[in-house]
C-alpha cells in the first residue's frame, strides 16, 4: 500500500513539474495578472469582427511626470469590447524603432465625441533578443505628455500593452502620437552592435479604444478627416457610381477623389470605383455613393427625400453594417457636380498663393517648412528635442522642403549650426555625421580628450542630395569611450550622459538657383510640378473609362493633390491633337496610348505590342538582362569591361565625375523599351513644341495600372519617383529610374542677375568639361588682351 501511495505522489509531482516548465525562459521582470451637408449623424457601432479568444491585455496606469516602467505583457491583440470604438493609429505598413534612440511622431484626427470619451491606448510590439530589458524602454506620448512607459522585453513574440489615457488629454482635431525608444545591448558595447537593436510596433495591434456608442457619431467634415487607417496602415475610399462609364462623369468624380484625398491627407490612400454593389465598411474605409436619385435608388432604397429635388451631400447609415456612407446625389448630374463642389471647395487654393509648409503631419510631425531663399530655422521648430544621451550612437532626424524649381544640387551648401556637448570620456575618433535623404553629406570629427561644449558649430552640408519637395535630414553622433573598449559586465547600460544635443541648433539654407526643369519626375512627385501651378485645367487623356483605369487615375491624382496642397483641375480629352502645347497627363494601358505621347517621352512605340508581363507558369522564357550579363562575361574582353565599369563607378562615387559631366553639352535621350518584368511605367517629356510637360503613366493592362499605382503612391515608394522614367515591377518589388540626360530650363521667377549667376554656377558645376573649356578660353582672351595692350603702351625699344 505504501508503495502505491509513494508512486502516486511521485507521478503527481512529475506532472506538476512538467506543467511548470511549459513557459519559455524569460529574462524580463515578473508580469502581473492579466456644403449642402446634413447635420450630425449618429451611426450605430459596427459589429465586432470575430476574433480568436485571447488573454486580456495588461493595463498600466499612467504617471504624469515620470511614468514607471511596466512589465512586458504576453497577450495578443484583444477583440474590442461590446460598445467600444477602435481607431487604428499607425499610418505605416511597418513601424520599426531602431538603434539606441529613436523617436517617431505623427497626428491622429479625432472627432469631438471621441476626444471626450473615456479612452485607452493599446500597442503590440516585439523586439530583438539582444535588447537588454533592464535598461531599455518604450515610452508613448499623446500631445507631448507621457501616458506610460513599457520595459522592452518581448523577444519571443508580440506582446500587447494598454495604457489608460488621462481624461481631458485628447482634443477634437489633430492629436500628436509619439513613440520613443531607448534601447541598450545585452552584452556588446561596440558601435556596430547598436544596429542590432530594434523594436517593431505592429500596426494591427496599435489603436485607441473609446468607450460608448457616442464615439461612433460622425459629422460631415469629421467623417472624412477622421477616416484614419486600417490595421495595415492603408486608407481606402470605395466610390460606387452606377453611371461610371457615362460621358461627363469623369471630371466631377476625379475632383471628388482629390478633395477627399486633401481633406484626409493620409499617406497611403487608394481609390476603388465600382458600379454594382456597396462594399462592406471597416476601419480606414469610407464608402461613397455618387449618382442621381434614379441611379442610386436600386442600390440604396432609403434615399433622403431631398435627393430628387436638389443637390444633396449627406451622411447616411448603411442598414447592413451601421457604418456611415457619404451620399452625393441630386436630380441630375449637374446637381451632383454642385454637391461635389460643396465638399471639395474648402480645399481649393489659388496657384498664386505660396505655401509655407508641406502637409506631412499625418505620418511625420510637424509639417515640413517650405524654404524658398536664405533661411535659418531652429531645430526646435522642426520637432527635434533636447536630448541627453548615455549610449554610443545617437540619431535624430527632421524634415525640410524646397520648391519644385530648386536647382542647386551641384554647388549649393547648407549649414548646420550645432549646439551640443560631450564629456571627457568621449575619445578622439568619435564623429558627428549629417545625412540628407539617407546619404552622407558631412562629417565632423571629435579630436579633443577633455570634453567640450559646441555653440553654433558650423557644419557645411552639401545640397547635392536635396530634391524638390520633402527632404529628410538626420544628425548622427558616433561616440567611443575607453569604457566601451573594455566592456565590463553591466557597462552596456550606462546611466551617465556622455553627449547632449540641444534644440537651439539651427539649419541654415542659403539662397539657391531657382529655375524649373523639364522633364523632372522628382519635382512632380515632390510638389506636383508643373500641374500644381497651372491656372487652367490640365488636359487628362484616359484611354477608357472603366473601374480599374478610373481607380488608378484617382489614386494618382489624389497623391498629387496632397503634394500640391490643393485639387488639380483637369479636363478629359480624347485625342492629343486637342492638347496643343499645354502641360498634360496621359494614363492608361500601353496598347491604347497615343503614339505621339510615347514619342515625346522617348518610349519605344514598339512596346505597345511587345510589352507583356511574363506569366509565372510560362516556361522557356529567357530574361534579356540576365542573358546579356552572362554573355558579357563569356566573350573576350568581358573581364576588362567589368574592370572599366568598376573603375568608372569608383570615380563617380568618390569624385562625382561621370560620363555625362565630361560632355560639352548633354546628349540626347535614348529610346526606352520597358522590360517584360516591369508592370508600371511613369515617364515625362516635352510637348511637341517644347512649351509644356507631358507625363505618361502606362501599364500592360488596366489591372496592372491600378495595382501598380496603389503600390507606387504609398508614402514609402512615392519619393523614389525621379529622373526621366521610373518603372515598377510587381514581381521583384523594385523601383528603377532612368536619369535625365537632357532637359530644358523653364523660368519660374522674375529675371534677376543674382539668380542667373546661381543657375550658371550649378550648370557649369555639372558640366565640368564645358567649365574647363570656358576657363581656358577666358585665360587665352586675357592673355591676348594683355599682349595687345603691352604692344601699344610703353616704349617700343
Amino acid at each position: 500500500m505504501r508503495t502505491i501511495v509513494a508512486a502516486s505522489l511521485l507521478l503527481l509531482n512529475a506532472s506538476a513539474f512538467a506543467q511548470a516548465q511549459t513557459a519559455p525562459f524569460d529574462m524580463s521582470g515578473e508580469r502581473p495578472p492579466g456644403a449642402s451637408v446634413t447635420p450630425r449623424l449618429t451611426s450605430p457601432t459596427p459589429p465586432a469582427t470575430p476574433a480568436a479568444p485571447v488573454p486580456p491585455a495588461v493595463v498600466a496606469q499612467p504617471q504624469p511626470a515620470a511614468p514607471a516602467p511596466q512589465p512586458a505583457a504576453t497577450a495578443n491583440t484583444a477583440a474590442p469590447r461590446p460598445g467600444d470604438v477602435r481607431r487604428y493609429v499607425v499610418p505605416f505598413s511597418k513601424l520599426g524603432l531602431g538603434g539606441e534612440y529613436d523617436r517617431r511622431s505623427w497626428s491622429v484626427y479625432l472627432t469631438p465625441e471621441q476626444a471626450t470619451a473615456k479612452a485607452s491606448f493599446t500597442f503590440a510590439y516585439q523586439n530583438a533578443i539582444v535588447v537588454a530589458p533592464e535598461a531599455s524602454a518604450l515610452t508613448v506620448y499623446l500631445n507631448n505628455r507621457p501616458i506610460g512607459q513599457q520595459r522592452v522585453g518581448s523577444p519571443d513574440g508580440p506582446s500587447t500593452v494598454t495604457f489608460e489615457v488621462p481624461p481631458g488629454l485628447l482634443q477634437p482635431g489633430a492629436n500628436l502620437v509619439t513613440f520613443e525608444a531607448d534601447q541598450r545591448h545585452r552584452t556588446d558595447c561596440s558601435i556596430q552592435s547598436t544596429y542590432e537593436l530594434w523594436s517593431n510596433i505592429d500596426p494591427a495591434g496599435t489603436f485607441l479604444s473609446f468607450t460608448g456608442r457616442d464615439a461612433a457619431q460622425l459629422s460631415s467634415a469629421d467623417a472624412i478627416r477622421a477616416i484614419g487607417v486600417d490595421g495595415a496602415g492603408k486608407t481606402e475610399f470605395d466610390i460606387v457610381v452606377p453611371a461610371l462609364e457615362q460621358p461627363g462623369t469623369t471630371k466631377p468624380l476625379l475632383r471628388l477623389a482629390q478633395g477627399l484625398s486633401v481633406l484626409s491627407s493620409m499617406p497611403n490612400q487608394i481609390f476603388a470605383f465600382s458600379t454594382a454593389s456597396l462594399p462592406a465598411g471597416g476601419p480606414g474605409k469610407l464608402s461613397v455613393l455618387v449618382g442621381t436619385a434614379a441611379e442610386l435608388r436600386p442600390l440604396f432604397p432609403g434615399l433622403p427625400p431631398g435627393a430628387e429635388s436638389a443637390a444633396l451631400a449627406a451622411f447616411v447609415t448603411d442598414p447592413r453594417s451601421g457604418s456611415p456612407i457619404l451620399l452625393i446625389s441630386g436630380p441630375s448630374w449637374q446637381a451632383v457636380s454642385s454637391a461635389i463642389d460643396t465638399i471639395v471647395a474648402p480645399t481649393d487654393r489659388s496657384s498664386d498663393i505660396r505655401r509655407d509648409v508641406l502637409t506631412t503631419e499625418r505620418w511625420s510631425a510637424p509639417n515640413a517648412p517650405l524654404v524658398f531663399s536664405d533661411t535659418s530655422i531652429a531645430l526646435s521648430q522642426l520637432g527635434v528635442k533636447t536630448t541627453e544621451f548615455s549610449g554610443r550612437r545617437l540619431r535624430t532626424s527632421f524634415n525640410i522642403a524646397v520648391p519644385a524649381d530648386f536647382y542647386a544640387n551641384a554647388y549649393g551648401e547648407a549649414r548646420v549650426l550645432l549646439d551640443a556637448a560631450y564629456t571627457d570620456n568621449v575619445m578622439p575618433g568619435s564623429h558627428i555625421d549629417i545625412y540628407v535623404n539617407d546619404n552622407i553629406a558631412s562629417t565632423v570629427p571629435i579630436t579633443t580628450t577633455s570634453g567640450g561644449i559646441l555653440r553654433h558649430l558650423p557644419i557645411r552640408v552639401t545640397m547635392r542630395h536635396f530634391k524638390p519637395g520633402l527632404n529628410s535630414v538626420a544628425i548622427e553622433a558616433i561616440l567611443m569611450t575607453k569604457d566601451d573598449a573594455v566592456c565590463t559586465p553591466g557597462s552596456t547600460a550606462g546611466a551617465t550622459p556622455r553627449f547632449a544635443l540641444f534644440d537651439t541648433s539651427e539649419l541654415q539654407i542659403p539662397d539657391f538657383a531657382r529655375v524649373g526643369q523639364r522633364p523632372n519626375l522628382a519635382a512632380m512627385a515632390g510638389t506636383a510640378y508643373p500641374y500644381g501651378r497651372a491656372t487652367e485645367p490640365t488636359p487628362l487623356f484616359i484611354d477608357r473609362v472603366d473601374a480599374d483605369t478610373l481607380s488608378a487615375a484617382a489614386t494618382l491624382l489624389g497623391q498629387m493633390a496632397i503634394t500640391a496642397g490643393h485639387p488639380i483641375a483637369v479636363e478629359t480629352v480624347a485625342s492629343p491633337n486637342t492638347i496643343g502645347d499645354r502641360d498634360a497627363i496621359f494614363i492608361g494601358s500601353i496598347s491604347q496610348m497615343p503614339a505621339t505621347a510615347l514619342s515625346q517621352t522617348n518610349i519605344a512605340t514598339a512596346s505597345q505590342a511587345s510589352w507583356r508581363p511574363v506569366a509565372d507558369t510560362q516556361a522557356g522564357v529567357v530574361d534579356t538582362g540576365t542573358a546579356f550579363e552572362e554573355w558579357n562575361s563569356k566573350v573576350s574582353g568581358g573581364v576588362l569591361r567589368n574592370r572599366i565599369t568598376a573603375f568608372r563607378e569608383w570615380v563617380s562615387r568618390n569624385f562625382d565625375i561621370s560620363r555625362s559631366s565630361l560632355q560639352f553639352i548633354p546628349g540626347a535621350e535614348q529610346i526606352f523599351t520597358p522590360a517584360n518584368a516591369d508592370t508600371l511605367l511613369v515617364a515625362q517629356g516635352s510637348s511637341p513644341a517644347g512649351a509644356g510637360a507631358w507625363t505618361v503613366v502606362a501599364a500592360p493592362s488596366a489591372k496592372d495600372l491600378r495595382e501598380g499605382l496603389e503600390v507606387l503612391t504609398t508614402q514609402l515608394n512615392w519619393p523614389q519617383i525621379s529622373g526621366h522614367i521610373t518603372t515598377y515591377s510587381s514581381k521583384t518589388g523594385k523601383i528603377e529610374t532612368v536619369p535625365v540626360t537632357r532637359f530644358d530650363f523653364v523660368p519660374s521667377t522674375p529675371w534677376s542677375i543674382a539668380n542667373y549667376r546661381l543657375i550658371a554656377a550649378n550648370w557649369l558645376s555639372t558640366n565640368i568639361l564645358s567649365y574647363a573649356s570656358l576657363l581656358v578660353v577666358f585665360v587665352l582672351l586675357i592673355g591676348v588682351t594683355t599682349s595687345s595692350m603691352l604692344r601699344r603702351l610703353g616704349r617700343s625699344k
